[in-house]
C-alpha cells in the first residue's frame, strides 16, 4: 500500500516539486540556526579584544571599538595604546606611537647653556674716505695735455697728470724777470713776484729755474700729490678751467672699509672693538677678520639700517669697492648666563603667547600637555627662556604643529584655546 502511495506521488509531477522544495526549507533552517550558534561563539572572544579602542595614525580625534578605516583620510585604523591611561593628564594630548612616528615627533631635553648671538651682517667694500684727494688745478688755463685719460689708472706721487696753459701765469713769470733786474733797489717788489708765483704752488726750484734761465713757460705741469687710483676724471683736453676746479679724484685703496648694515634690533648686541669675521662673495673660500671701529649713531630713516664700518689693509689690492661681503659676530648677551635655551622649531607663536609642548613625565607614552613661555632673545636658531620650563623637561622640536593640530581637534589645551576641556 505504502509503495503504491510514494509511486502515485512521484508520479505527479506537482507534488514531486513540492517534495523538493520542503527537502530545500528544512536544509536552509539548519544551516541558518548552526550560522546564529557560530555568531554567538563569535561575539564570546576575550574581553580585551573586544574593549580594544582603534584610532588613526593621523587623526586622532578618531575612536571606534572595532578595526575598519578612518572615516577622514581612509587610512587603516591601528589599535590604541591603552596603559596606564587613567594616569594620564586629562588636558594632555596622547599619542599613539605609530602617530608620533608619521608625525615624526621629536624631542630634547631643556638643558642651560652660555647664550651667544649669532649677529649676521651684509655689506661692501667701499674705499677708506680718509684717503680721498681731490687734485685742483692751482692756476686758471686751458687743459692742453692730459697724461691720464681714463679711471681706474693707478698713479703714484709726483707724476704729472695734466698739462695747463696759463695766460695769468706767464704775466707773473714775466713781472719776475723785470723785478729780478731791480732786486738791489726794490727787492721788496722781487720778493712779491715770487711769492705770487709760490700761492699758485710752484716751487722754489721751479722760481730759480725761471730766474736763471730768463725764459718765461708757457705751459705748466699737474703733478699727482698722492697715490693712488684715479677714480673719477672731471676734464677733458681743451677744457677751460679756474683756479680750484677739480680734475681728478683719487683714492688710495691700500686700506679699504668694509661697511655693513645693522638693523636697529640687531644694534643692542654690536659694539665697536668687537671681532668680527666676513666673506666675499667675488673671493669664495677666504675668510677675513676685523674689528668694529665705528657704528653709525643715526638710523637711516629709509632703509632702517645703521653703518657699521670695518677697517682691513688691502695691499694685494683683492678687494675692490662694490664687492658684497657676509659678515658674523658673534656677540655674548650682557645679563644673561647659564640659561635655559631651546631650539626655535619648539615654539608656536598665537599673537602674545608663545607656547611649547612638555612630554609628561613617568611614562614612555607620548604624552604632551601644552604650556605657556616667556620668551627672551632669540640666538640664532635658539630662544632663551625667561619663564616657563625648567631644566631636563623634555619638550618637543619637530613636529610640535602636528601636535598641536591633534589637541585642537581633541577641544584640549591647544595654540588657540589656552582654555581647560570642559568636563560633559
Amino acid at each position: 500500500m505504502i509503495k503504491l502511495i510514494v509511486f502515485k506521488i512521484f508520479s505527479n509531477k506537482y507534488a514531486k516539486y513540492s517534495i523538493f522544495l520542503i527537502v530545500g526549507f528544512f536544509a536552509g533552517w539548519i544551516l541558518f540556526h548552526s550560522s546564529q550558534r557560530n555568531e554567538t561563539k563569535t561575539d564570546q572572544l576575550p574581553e580585551t579584544t573586544k574593549n580594544t579602542i582603534w584610532t588613526c595614525a593621523m587623526h586622532t580625534q578618531i575612536r571606534m571599538f572595532k578595526p575598519g578605516k578612518c572615516p577622514i583620510c581612509g587610512m587603516e585604523l591601528i589599535p590604541l595604546a591603552q596603559s596606564n591611561i587613567a594616569s594620564f593628564d586629562p588636558s594632555a594630548i596622547h599619542l599613539s606611537k605609530e602617530a608620533a612616528q608619521l608625525a615624526n615627533v621629536l624631542t630634547s631635553v631643556v638643558t642651560r647653556q652660555k647664550p651667544i648671538k649669532e649677529v649676521r651682517l651684509f655689506g661692501k667694500v667701499q674705499p677708506d674716505e680718509r684717503l680721498f684727494q681731490s687734485q685742483v688745478a692751482q692756476f686758471s688755463g686751458r687743459i692742453e695735455r692730459l697724461a691720464v685719460n681714463f679711471t681706474g689708472e693707478s698713479v703714484v706721487k709726483g707724476q704729472i697728470l695734466a698739462e695747463i696753459y696759463s695766460p695769468e701765469l706767464i704775466t707773473a713769470q714775466q713781472e719776475l724777470l723785470e723785478t729780478v733786474k731791480t732786486k738791489q733797489l726794490q727787492p721788496e717788489l722781487y720778493e712779491a713776484s715770487k711769492e705770487k708765483l709760490r700761492e699758485w704752488k710752484l716751487t722754489d726750484d721751479q722760481i730759480g729755474k725761471i730766474e736763471s734761465s730768463g725764459v718765461v713757460r708757457n705751459n705748466f705741469e699737474v703733478v699727482s700729490n698722492t697715490a693712488g687710483t684715479i677714480t673719477v676724471r672731471r676734464v677733458n683736453a681743451g677744457d677751460y678751467v679756474s683756479q680750484g676746479t677739480v680734475l681728478f679724484e683719487i683714492a688710495d685703496l691700500s686700506k679699504v672699509w668694509v661697511m655693513f648694515d645693522a638693523y636697529e634690533s640687531d644694534l643692542q648686541f654690536l659694539q665697536t672693538g668687537e671681532n668680527i669675521s666676513f666673506t666675499l662673495q667675488a673671493l669664495p673660500g677666504l675668510d677675513y677678520k676685523g674689528k668694529i671701529v665705528f657704528i653709525d649713531p643715526v638710523i637711516d630713516p629709509v632703509t632702517r639700517v645703521a653703518k657699521v664700518r670695518v677697517e682691513t689693509g688691502n695691499q694685494s689690492g683683492r678687494l675692490k669697492p662694490e664687492m658684497f661681503a657676509t659678515g658674523v659676530v658673534y656677540s655674548k648677551l650682557e645679563g644673561y648666563e647659564d640659561d635655559l635655551v631651546i631650539p626655535g622649531s619648539a615654539v608656536l607663536w598665537t599673537g602674545r603667547r608663545s607656547i611649547v609642548y612638555v612630554k609628561q613625565k613617568g611614562t614612555n607614552e607620548p604624552v604632551f600637555r601644552m604650556r605657556e613661555v616667556e620668551l627672551g632673545p632669540k640666538l640664532g636658531e635658539n630662544y632663551i627662556i625667561m619663564k616657563g620650563l625648567k631644566e631636563g623637561e623634555e619638550i618637543i622640536t619637530s613636529g610640535t604643529f602636528s601636535v598641536d593640530a591633534a589637541a585642537q581637534l581633541e577641544g584640549k589645551p591647544s595654540m588657540m584655546n589656552s582654555s581647560k576641556p570642559v568636563n560633559k
